[in-house]
């Protein structure tokens, strides 16, 4: 028999993953973590147009969520670095398929406009 409706816990489920995927920053951060842009100046300056506000809220939401991990050294001067975590190593697979979908899908539209 077919549901006829999202249960209370599916839509949470789903507004929570929408509230880390479903913003532009998150993929792009999770991406170049997964690339090996693990501090956080050098993400500032690998995704172009992310703000430093913007990137600290998507790095916190990403650690809320456990995709990503945080680690602090003590040097002379505090140095932070980023890593994916299991689940985001997941995550950065299937951003990773839907950028190599949109590519093929672009390479499609693209020969259909040409016609």
């Amino acid at each position: 028999m077919d549901k006829k409706y999202l249960t209370l816990d599916e839509r949470q489920a789903y507004r929570s993953l929408e509230d880390v995927v479903g913003c532009k920053w998150s993929a792009a951060v999770v991406a170049a973590i997964h690339q090996g842009v693990i501090r956080p100046g050098k993400l500032e300056r690998y995704i172009p147009g992310i703000s430093t506000k913007v990137l600290n809220e998507r790095l916190r939401r990403l650690l809320d969520y456990k995709l990503v991990a945080r680690t602090e050294f003590n040097e002379n001067v505090l140095r932070v670095e980023y890593t994916l975590t299991p689940s985001g190593e997941k995550l950065a697979n299937v951003i990773e398929q839907l950028h190599k979908l949109q590519r093929e899908h672009g390479s499609i539209l693209e020969t259909e406009t040409e016609e």
